[in-house]
């Protein structure tokens, strides 16, 4: 069994920390994963494609920090707690549980969604969410410090009926961050979740690729730019280190303003509008 890296082995406010990253192969979860070891944090990278993980454990290891490539397919029972095994027996306990493996797998009109796709959304989203919480907060709990950040989206705050099971599924992660939060606070345990919107990566390639396409997604972000995998890395490590040590039970949209935002058309008439007096 490794064993734990003291803090003067390292720097960093995670310094002497262990995490797991769940959906690390690429786009948010790798970056989330390199932000972790910036951070001081020796990382286990969680995922089915074991040479996109190959790539970011190198460039962990290339930090200075401890590396662990698990591949697990999050859909099955078994091979999560099997992981998380794993990742205990050779990195040692987990203190950063990142839970971001998902995604929408398909599209459809809401009275178009079959009961097996339902499923198979929730599966791969809310309920791996829910076993990894559930393996890894136990121990967690009974060494009365960790922290989880859980992978919403902005989904939550702005249904988009196309993909309503994967809307209602991050929903759900909403709604157990919070109830996580309250019953594991006790034991010192923080529970958070953030909300990315249009970030710039795989799953919206269609969007970022096409200029028109690209143009109406941010015609409602108020700062006028895709997000990067590592907009929402930052956030992620701020509310796994002690950094955000009063701060439990939150979901954090990462969106650019798009929660608060208005189309440029309306922005423009609101900028011209004549000043009070």
């Amino acid at each position: 069994m490794n064993t734990r890296t003291t803090a003067s082995q390292s720097s960093g406010p995670l310094a002497g920390r262990n995490a797991l990253v769940t959906g690390a192969s690429r786009g948010i979860g790798a970056a989330c994963a390199l932000r972790l070891a910036e951070a001081g944090a020796d990382v286990a990278v969680l995922g089915r494609s074991l040479p996109d993980l190959d790539k970011v454990s190198a460039q962990i290891r290339a930090l200075g920090r401890r590396a662990l490539v698990v591949g697990c397919d999050v859909t099955v029972p078994e091979q999560i707690e099997a992981a998380c095994t794993r990742v205990e027996n050779d990195l040692g306990p987990v203190d950063v549980l990142v839970n971001n493996a998902g995604g929408p797998r398909f599209q459809a009109a809401i009275m178009d969604v079959r009961p097996e796709g339902w499923q198979k959304v929730f599966d791969l989203n809310l309920t791996s969410t829910l076993l990894f919480c559930q393996r890894l907060g136990r121990g967690m709990a009974e060494r009365r410090t960790g922290t989880i950040v859980n992978v919403s989206s902005i989904a939550v705050h702005a249904p988009w009926p196309a993909i309503a099971p994967y809307g209602a599924a991050k929903s759900g992660i909403r709604h157990l961050t919070q109830a996580l939060a309250a019953e594991l606070g006790p034991s010192g345990v923080r529970v958070t979740s953030v909300s990315p919107a249009w970030i710039d990566t795989d799953i919206n390639t269609a969007y970022t690729r096409d200029p028109e396409l690209s143009d109406a997604a941010l015609d409602l972000v108020p700062l006028d730019r895709w997000g990067e995998p590592d907009d929402v890395a930052h956030a992620v490590v701020f509310l796994a280190s002690p950094l955000s040590g009063f701060i439990t039970g939150i979901d954090l949209p990462i969106d650019g303003g798009f929660s608060v935002s208005m189309p440029r058309s309306t922005r423009r008439i609101l900028n011209r509008a004549a000043p009070a007096t």
